[in-house]
This record gives C-alpha cells, structure tokens and sequence, in this order.
C-alpha cells in the first residue's frame, strides 16, 4: 500500500548530495500559512516582493529557470507599471531646463501636478478597495484580502542545490473556484474548534448557530459575496483614481510646490513643506468639491465625487444582497414521526 508523505515527513526531504556537509535552508514557514491581515503583514509581504520582483524573478527568467512560474510573471508585471509612471513624472520636470524662462515656468506646473496626479491616482485606488472591504468583513466576518504564504518546493537546478524552496504570498480567495478552504479551518491540536471561522461567518450571515456542517452551508454563500465584491472593487476603484487625479490638478497645489522639498534632513524647510502640504490639500478638496465656470464644469467634482461614493455604496450593498434564500424549514416540520414511511 502507498501512503502519503506528511506534512512532518515532507518539511525533513534535503534534496543535496551526500558528503557535501550543506545544511539545509531555514524555512520561513513549514507549510503554507495563514497570515494576520494587518499593516505590519501588508508591508512586509510589499516588500518582499519589490525585492523579489527587481532581483530574484528576473534573474530567473533570463536564465531560463525551470522553477520560474506564473506567480513570477504576475507580480514582475508591476515593474513596467512604475517605469511608466516615473517616465510620465519626468517628461516634463527633466526637460525644463531647455525651455525659455517663461516655457519652463508652465512646464514646471503642469509636470508637478502630472506627478501627483500618479500618485493620487496610485494612492486612491488602492485605498478605495477598503471602501468595500472593511464594511463586508464587519457584516459578514469574511475578510477578502486574507493573505497567506505559499511554500513552493522547487525543482533543484544541480546535485548540490539545498535551496530548492521559496515563499509566495497569495490571498485565500484571489481565486474563486480554487479558494483555500483548507486554511480556513482551525488546528484542533492547539484546542481550536475545526469550523471556528465558518461557524462565526454563518452566524453574521444568519443562517444559525451550532450548524452540523457550517463550512458547507457557508461556502456557496462566501464564492457569491467574493465575487460580487470583486465587480465593486473594479467599478468603483477606478472612480476613486480618477477622482484623485482630478484632485491633483487644481490650482492650490501651486503654493505647496513653491516650498516643496522632501530633505527630511533640513528640518525647518521639511516642516513648512509638509505643512504647505496639509494646507493644499484641504484648499484643493474645497476648490475640487466647488469648481469653476458654469453648467457642467462647475458640477463636474461633485458629479464624480459622488458618483465613487455611490459605487462604493451600491456595491456593497449588492455584494450583501443574496439570490441564496436562507431556508427557515426545520426537519421537523418536513417528517411526521406518526406516519409510515416506506423506502424502496
């Protein structure tokens, strides 16, 4: 009979030649894990990969690794992303030097704001998916960013190679037909009930206490909620970038970069900077919510900074609206314990 290999059995597998005295590599983790989703969590798994993605991943794939994968691929697809966002800030902000006084003067102003614009449009993005996110995990106790770490075993490229191991960090349902149930259930050898998280979820989503099989029952319900959160965050993220754009372009920036500077070291000039910072920011907010002109021009902030609130709203609610209804049938009242029931 051939039995599976174990958790404990697969973590001790040194793939090195005999008599070469390596030791095997420290793991970060043993087996894949389940993360906390908080700030310290998000940097470090950031960081990670902006190293992974400028070093490690390239390297592979210009050699031809056979351990490169599409995980690989997808988070080096951030590279171009920020090579044309630096080349966008600095198309204008370069070439200043080369115009006449009053050329460069313009220039200077327009290539400012286009690099705030990037960065408004980066930061407002990413910030609006808690828009959808925080409200959703309060009502339903689902988080749908919930990162983990992936244990990859790779193949080894030489006789000689021990480190054949690498960490990837995905979301438990970055994919919905392939979601990672498996982690979502408690380890019973640290005296956690198996469905702990599925038992709390059921109960925010109403469909009962102590249920036999809660995991069952909720799973359908969660693909539902992942998916229709998935379409808010596209709709609605989108409006919230372009929102800030449109915030990054209005006239009372042009104090702050009078006395902009990011030399943190020159303490008084840094102060005034980020205080002119606070100060612009508020006075373009109001001249964003207020506008210029007449008609639509003058409504053109309100009209797309509601119209990313309302997205944010209705997608949320659609996301808990369920086609699902929940059944009040008891088994009880389906079986009439005086009858005869005959099977065949």
């Amino acid at each position: 009979m051939i039995l599976p290999i174990s958790n404990n059995v697969q973590n001790k597998i040194n793939f090195s030649a005999e008599g070469k005295g390596k030791e095997k590599k420290q793991l970060e983790y043993e087996h894949d894990t389940l993360l906390n989703n908080n700030p310290v969590t998000r940097t470090n798994i950031a960081i990670d990969k902006f190293q992974n993605m400028l070093t490690v991943y390239p390297a592979k794939g210009l050699k031809g690794s056979k351990n490169a994968n599409f995980y690989e691929f997808l988070t080096m697809g951030t590279v171009p992303y920020l090579v044309g966002s630096a080349t966008l800030m600095g198309v204008f902000n370069y070439a200043n030097k080369h115009y006449k006084h009053f050329a460069s003067v313009k220039a200077s102003e327009l290539g400012r704001k286009m690099a705030l614009g990037v960065l408004l449009y980066a930061a407002f993005k990413g910030i609006s998916k808690t828009f959808i996110n925080t409200p959703v995990k309060l009502l339903t106790g689902i988080d749908l960013e919930q990162p983990y770490a992936k244990v990859i075993y790779e193949l080894p490229d030489d006789v000689n190679d021990t480190d054949i191991t690498s960490i990837e960090h995905h979301k438990v349902f970055e994919s919905v037909e392939f979601s990672r149930w498996d982690l979502l259930y408690g380890d019973e050898s640290k005296g956690e009930k198996r469905n702990f998280r599925y038992d709390k979820i059921a109960k925010k989503l109403g469909m009962g206490k102590n249920l036999k099989d809660s995991d069952q029952e909720v799973k359908p319900r969660i693909k539902e909620i992942v998916v229709k959160s998935n379409l808010a965050k596209n709709i609605s993220s989108y409006l919230w970038a372009a929102t800030g754009v449109a915030l990054a372009f209005q006239q009372p920036w042009d104090d702050y970069f009078q006395v902009m500077t990011f030399k943190f070291w020159k303490g008084k000039e840094f102060k005034k900077s980020m205080s002119s910072f606070v100060k612009s920011l508020k006075k373009s907010a109001k001249a964003f919510y207020k506008g210029e002109g007449y008609g639509i021009k003058k409504q053109a902030g309100k009209i797309l900074l509601f119209s990313a609130i309302l997205s944010s709203v209705l997608g949320v609610v659609n996301t808990m609206s369920s086609s699902k209804k929940i059944s009040k049938t008891d088994a009880a009242d389906v079986i009439k314990k005086d009858d005869r029931y005959v099977v065949n």
